[in-house]
C-alpha cells in the first residue's frame, strides 16, 4: 500500500509540467489550513503539516510566507474542498479531490474531461464507498528502533510502518488518527518529512494495456487542472 502510494505520487509530480503548479496546489492547502486554524503553525497542526509538505517539495520559504499572509487577508478567495466522483472508461472508479473558489467552473471542467475521454461524472456517494481514507507520514526515524516505534504508535492509530527509500519510514493509519499520530511523532521529536491523506481502493480492477491507456488519458487530464488537488482510481 505504502510503496504503491509513493509510486503514484512520484508519477503525479512528473506529470506536472511546471513546478509552479505544485506550488499553486500547496498554496491552496495553506489557505485552507490558515482559515481553519489560524496563521501560527505552532498552534495549527494542519498548517504545520502543509509547511512540511512544502519543504519536501522545495517550495521557497518566501512563497510559503506569502501564502500564509494572503490567507490571513479578509479579501482572500473563499476556497472550498469539493470531492467529485465518476467512472473512467472500462468501469474504473475515480475520485477527484478539488479545492476551488468557483464550484460551478470546477464541476463543469471536470465533467467535460470525463465526457471527452468516454467517462461519466456520477452523483455523490456512487464511488466513495469503494475507497478507504488513510493518513500517512513519511518520517526520518533517526536512531529509533522501528519495531519498538511501531509498537508505541499503535496506541495513537498506527496501522502500518515500514522502511521506504532514502532511509525514510512510512507510517499509515486511519483518517481519524492523523492528529494523534502527528502529535505523537512531534512529542518524540521525530522529523516529519511529509504527511497527508490517501484514498485507497478496497477492490482494484485489472485491465489490458490498451484499456489502461484509455484510463490514463483521463487521469492525466484531470491532474492538469489547477482546481484538482488529487485523483484516485481503483485501477490495479
Amino acid at each position: 500500500m505504502g510503496r504503491a502510494f509513493e509510486y503514484r505520487k512520484a508519477r503525479k509530480f512528473a506529470r506536472w509540467a511546471q513546478m509552479a503548479k505544485t506550488f499553486t496546489r500547496l498554496g491552496k492547502d495553506i489557505v485552507i489550513a490558515v482559515k481553519e486554524g489560524g496563521p501560527d503553525p505552532e498552534t495549527n497542526p494542519r498548517l504545520r503539516a502543509v509547511i512540511q509538505n512544502a519543504k519536501a517539495a522545495n517550495m521557497p520559504k518566501d512563497n510559503v510566507e506569502r501564502a500564509i499572509k494572503r490567507a490571513s487577508d479578509k479579501d482572500t478567495s473563499d476556497y472550498k474542498e469539493v470531492v467529485l466522483e465518476g467512472y473512467a472508461p472500462h468501469g474504473i472508479a475515480i475520485l477527484v479531490e478539488t479545492l476551488t473558489d468557483n464550484n460551478n467552473r470546477t464541476v463543469a471542467n471536470v465533467r467535460s474531461y470525463f465526457n471527452k475521454y468516454d467517462g461519466s461524472l456520477s452523483t455523490s456517494g456512487s464511488v466513495d464507498f469503494m475507497f478507504e481514507r488513510k493518513c500517512f507520514f513519511k518520517i526520518n526515524p533517526g536512531d529509533q528502533d522501528l519495531e519498538e516505534l511501531e509498537f508505541e504508535l499503535i496506541d495513537f492509530g498506527c496501522e502500518e510502518l515500514f522502511p521506504d527509500e532514502d532511509e525514510a519510514v512510512m507510517i499509515y493509519g486511519s483518517f481519524e488518527s492523523f492528529g494523534s499520530l502527528q502529535k505523537a511523532l512531534e512529542d518524540k521529536n521525530i522529523e516529519i518529512i511529509s504527511s497527508g491523506f490517501e484514498r485507497i481502493p478496497t477492490v482494484t480492477k485489472e485491465l489490458t494495456d490498451e484499456q489502461v491507456a484509455d484510463v490514463e488519458k483521463l487521469l492525466e487530464r484531470l491532474e492538469e487542472d489547477d482546481d484538482v488537488q488529487n485523483v484516485y482510481s481503483n485501477l490495479a
